[in-house]
């Protein structure tokens, strides 16, 4: 199983879960601020703040608070300046990951980030060092209870898919698209009655690192670790743990 699809699946489990916690309305409000700073308070001509809102949305967020965090971003009240950067890095077995953070305090963040590496089997490696073995795409994932395989497939790909993607021991389909499509494809499946489970610009991998044992229950609570931290906000590695080696780990 690949780590891109493992990762989605594990993730798109924890998120009622995730949801309940504080440190996502620090997330998205961060992503907020960032996208309105950027490309203006305008949902309709601003993409990654309609996205932003969209999973503020979901996640319950108070309407008071987007609206704080958008004029925070546009400069209308005063608030912390977040900066984005982007670690590459080696876990165990010389897996490659990219970790995407937004930051007011990007030494603090950097020493923490570097620690979580070390303590778990990793190191932060040089800007650049992993980053050609991933390709920038769009992803759309969707619940395999939601739709028929085929069906799903034949529409995917007739919206303008790259790839479609169903692994058996996976409990969810992924369809990959290019990074300007994400927006089109959540519109073709709406229009079919078809919930997306997550639509997000990813790093798919190109190659993948295989992973059991002690590498393999390290190479997660990695992930977990990274994920936990309030200033991540996306990792991406290319780590392949089995289904049988999972249900080990889970056990």
């Amino acid at each position: 199983m690949s780590g891109h699809n493992k990762w989605a699946s594990i993730k798109h489990k924890k998120a009622i879960t995730d949801a309940k916690k504080g440190k996502v309305f620090t997330k998205i409000i961060r992503e907020i601020v960032v996208a309105a700073k950027e490309g203006g308070a305008q949902v309709e001509n601003n993409a990654r703040l309609r996205k932003a809102i969209e999973d503020a949305k979901e996640a319950n967020m108070p309407q008071d608070n987007i609206k704080k965090a958008i004029q925070r971003g546009t400069g209308e009240i005063p608030g912390a300046v977040y900066e984005e950067i982007s670690y590459e890095g080696y876990g165990p077995a010389g897996v490659a990951l990219i970790v995407e953070v937004t930051t007011d305090n990007k030494n603090r963040t950097a020493s923490e980030i570097r620690k979580m590496f070390s303590s778990h089997s990793g190191n932060l490696g040089e800007s650049g060092c992993v980053g050609w073995m991933f390709t920038r795409k769009g992803c759309v994932t969707v619940d395999k209870s939601a739709a028929d395989e085929d069906a799903l497939m034949n529409i995917a790909l007739e919206a303008g898919a790259d790839d479609f993607k169903s692994e058996a021991d996976s409990d969810i389909y992924e369809i990959i698209t290019s990074p300007s499509d994400v927006d089109k494809m959540k519109t073709v499946l709406k229009e079919k009655n078809i919930p997306a489970a997550s639509a997000e610009i990813s790093m798919i991998p190109q190659t993948y690192v295989k992973l059991a044992g002690d590498d393999a229950k390290s190479m997660l609570k990695l992930m977990d670790a990274l994920e936990e931290h309030d200033d991540v906000k996306n990792v991406y590695a290319n780590f392949d743990i089995s289904k049988e080696e999972m249900e080990k780990i889970e056990a």
